[in-house]
């Protein structure tokens, strides 16, 4: 297992460590498809839905008090209808290529996200074994001291009255 986990880390190192999927999404962008991320962006604020409504209020006090015998669009507002069902018809499915751009790019952070931890994984499985490696020589180091005391007839408390001198082992 840890051997496979190094052997993807290590594929994954040659890439580079900090990928912006925003930005990588945004280099290859077409016009088409900064066109349909801006209306999806227009379409959905609260800005575009009160300048509507009031274009739609608007419309309908022009045509029914300010123009009232002359209306170019009498009261069941005919026009304003294949108005509204075109704009809609148009806006949906840019707004739905927009959608799926954007689930293109979450797609693409969560498996960049997933690189990140597998090697955050690796790193962290190598450092664990380092540690131990280190706790198998510290040991070693301790029993060799221990072993050396011993032949030269020293002992624990010997060793606490060498510590002011500078001694390297303290038990």
């Amino acid at each position: 297992m840890n051997t496979a986990i190094r052997l993807i880390a290590h594929q994954l190192r040659r890439a580079s460590r900090t990928r912006d999927p925003n930005e990588m999404f945004n280099d290859g962008m077409t016009f088409g498809e900064r066109l349909a991320d801006r209306v999806a962006s227009v379409g959905g604020s609260w800005s575009f839905i009160i300048g509507f409504t009031a274009f739609l209020v608007g419309w309908a006090l022009l045509n029914t008090l300010v123009l009232a015998a002359n209306a170019f669009d009498p009261f069941p507002f005919i026009f304003l209808n294949l108005v509204l069902s075109m704009v809609a018809a148009l806006q949906a499915p840019v707004i739905m290529m927009s959608q799926n751009r954007q689930a293109a790019k979450d797609r693409l952070e969560v498996r960049l996200d997933y690189e990140t931890n597998l090697r955050a994984e690796a790193q962290i499985t190598q450092l664990g074994e380092e540690i131990a490696i280190l706790q198998e020589q510290i040991r070693f180091l301790v029993a060799a001291e221990t072993r050396r005391m011993a032949a030269n007839g020293l002992d624990a408390e010997d060793v606490d009255d060498l510590a002011p001198l500078g001694h390297p082992i303290h038990a």
